[in-house]
């Protein structure tokens, strides 16, 4: 698993526009028509990730015609059902929407094939299509275990006219990619489903995509499915694809959840996409709803959202965004039918359940259902599993907390830049972060300034010299440095006016001594310590805001602070500061001893490898050398007016 993590400061509000990037579904389904079509086919808006690109890669390796004309405009020149090359072997990463219905064209196309994918799509299920497949006279061998990936298929000797039978409760692709297929044997085949057919919206995507090439599919119901014999896909010349329903789900989640309205375009009323009843259940929710023939956009009820209890067979991928909304609504919320959860990416009932409790949600989970009650939500670092909606929905959280959200590049799957459309209509607690040399005052500004504006305090040195007494108390040497960074880890740490705890007792005066205040400096310089404390940090970013002082505020911690201070004053003016505050409290301190300590960690501080001790570009700078702290404090507020 990666290990690159994206942190979410807690967010105060959503609203604005977005543009959807193209359905996943659809790219995939409208590429490989167009491949097998008579003719050349123009599309637009494709959507751009690694799922079109693993079929693109896999079209242009069995001889397709494939050019693009920009980053979303595709010509491929299609090969009439008979691919050039008849030997390959496809690489098809975890893309379930090219490698299920791939599996089908290629066992039908004349040729020989080997398809691989990831270890996971090597555990999700292929058998009931491999079983339909053979029903009509397709070679198929599996190479590992028996159900699953990887694939050899050899030509297929086609059977007459018949009728197939396929499950339809545990994926839809299974059908979709029969359906697609069967114009190649020039036969009349019928699909019979059995048992209850999941995600019909599903189906009716790729039913308007046939009608679109030119193969009208027959159905009784959702119970059989006939293709006639001399069926053919003809290109339709030019081709939009939607904007993609499931991803709209977590903007209009964010506009029912943060307020709104949040809007979304590329997909609305007139789609052809199941996804877009997501809005109807986040309606039964309380969230207000609008749309048009393009477009859809929600925003929060004024009483805030209601629990619900849904059967989301027609809505299987958005649904994860409610189990997510769910944590924002009063009462338990039920989802139902949603076993095809099991089979996709990872199991994302089991996934979504762990995540969720980590949270604090109260969850029950079944083979088909998951129920959430929401609880007092606690920060966490959330796995995503390789799955790009798990990634995107659990983002909806960072409104309660701050949160970590691992492999977070994993969206590229369907939505590569959705952290950057989700950072443009949403607006996190505002940081003021205040940085600069030791004695130079900027604790005590910090203090006051988030006193004044009513803000949460963060004293990073004071973590530090936490962990350097913890350590001291435990006895683990500092240059011992997983041992320290494993206290920084675990430090119970609670910041009140009056004082600093530790562990529950108040540890104020004992971090502030001169031997605390070397250690600490030390331990600031060790890595891992300071990744330990990075999350600690920036958890503190919640509601309304937060003030935070320290050495890599504004470098480090909170590089995109709206408000970056640096603040220093002369190191002889430091050291009678310091002398000051010392004698104050009844301990002993001599002034040259104390400028000589100010000077060596002033440069120790701007020197080490690790977020060195400087003024960012972007910071203002505010010398206090010869200004009062009431002054210093009121320029900080003066410049938070314009940048807040």
């Amino acid at each position: 698993m990666s290990t690159e993590f994206l942190d979410l400061p807690q967010l105060i509000s959503a609203g604005g526009t977005v543009r959807l990037p193209g359905s996943k579904s659809i790219s995939n389904r409208v590429l490989l028509l167009a491949a097998l079509a008579d003719g050349e086919t123009e599309i637009r808006d494709l959507l751009a990730s690694d799922d079109t690109e693993r079929m693109l890669d896999a079209l242009q390796t069995l001889g397709v015609g494939v050019t693009s004309s920009g980053t979303e405009c595709w010509t491929i020149k299609g090969c009439a059902g008979v691919f050039p090359v008849k030997q390959a072997e496809l690489f098809l990463g975890n893309a379930g929407t090219a490698f299920r219905p791939l599996t089908a064209a290629l066992a039908l196309a004349g040729g020989d094939y080997i398809l691989k994918g990831v270890a996971r799509m090597h555990e999700r299920p292929i058998g009931d299509l491999v079983d339909g497949l053979r029903q009509i006279g397709a070679d198929v061998t599996y190479l590992a275990h028996e159900g699953f990936p990887p694939l050899h298929l050899k030509p297929a000797k086609i059977r007459p006219d018949g009728v197939v039978s396929v499950r339809g409760d545990v994926s839809s692709q299974f059908l979709t990619g029969l359906l697609m297929a069967l114009p190649l044997t020039g036969k009349t085949v019928s699909v019979d489903v059995v048992g209850e057919l999941i995600s019909k919206p599903y189906i009716e995507i790729t039913l308007a995509i046939m009608a679109r090439f030119g193969v009208s599919v027959e159905r009784e119901g959702w119970q059989r499915f006939t293709v006639k014999a001399g069926s053919r896909y003809v290109s339709p010349g030019t081709i939009y694809v939607e904007g993609d329903a499931s991803s709209a789900s977590y903007f209009l989640a964010l506009g029912a959840i943060g307020g709104g309205p949040v809007r979304v375009e590329g997909v609305g009323q007139n789609s052809i996409q199941g996804d877009v009843k997501f809005a109807e259940a986040l309606a039964k929710m309380g969230a207000v709803i609008e749309m048009g023939p393009n477009w859809m956009s929600a925003r929060a009820p004024a009483g805030g959202l209601l629990a619900i209890d849904l059967d989301c067979n027609h809505i299987p991928d958005a649904a994860m965004t409610l189990a997510t909304t769910a944590l924002f609504a009063k009462g338990t919320t039920t989802l139902r039918n949603i076993a095809s959860w099991r089979v996709k990416e990872t199991d994302r009932i089991a996934a979504m359940a762990t995540e969720l409790r980590k949270l604090g949600g109260v969850v029950e989970e079944g083979e088909d259902f998951i129920r959430i009650s929401p609880s007092t939500v606690r920060t966490a670092a959330i796995d995503t599993y390789d799955d790009h909606r798990i990634a995107m929905c659990f983002s909806l959280a960072a409104f309660a907390t701050p949160l970590r959200i691992n492999d977070p590049k994993c969206v590229a799957k369907t939505f590569p830049d959705y952290f950057e459309r989700f950072a443009s209509v949403t607006r996190a607690a505002p940081v003021i972060a205040i940085d600069g040399p030791s004695a130079s005052g900027k604790g005590t500004v910090a203090a006051r300034v988030a006193a004044a504006l009513g803000f949460r305090y963060l004293d990073s040195g004071a973590l530090y010299r936490l962990t350097a007494l913890a350590a001291k108390r435990s006895g683990v040497n500092l240059s011992d440095e997983p041992g320290v960074a494993a206290i920084a880890g675990t430090l119970d740490v609670e910041f009140s006016e009056a004082d600093i705890c530790l562990n529950g007792q108040p540890v104020g005066d004992a971090i502030r001594t001169e031997e605390i205040s070397a250690a600490a400096s030390k331990v600031a310089a060790l890595p891992m310590v300071r990744e330990a404390l990075l999350f600690r940090q920036r958890t503190f970013n919640t509601a309304p805001g937060l003030v935070g002082d320290g050495r890599d505020m504004g470098s480090v911690i909170f590089p995109r602070a709206p408000l970056k201070v640096f603040l220093t004053a002369s190191a002889e003016v430091r050291a009678q500061r310091r002398y000051k505050q010392l004698i104050e409290k009844g301990l002993s301190a001599n002034l040259l001893d104390l400028l000589l300590d100010l000077q060596q960690r002033d440069e120790r501080d701007s020197q080490r490898s690790v977020a060195p001790l400087r003024q960012e570009v972007d910071a203002k700078l505010l010398d206090t050398t010869e200004l009062a702290i009431e002054a210093a404090v009121n320029q900080v507020l003066m410049w938070s007016k314009e940048a807040l």
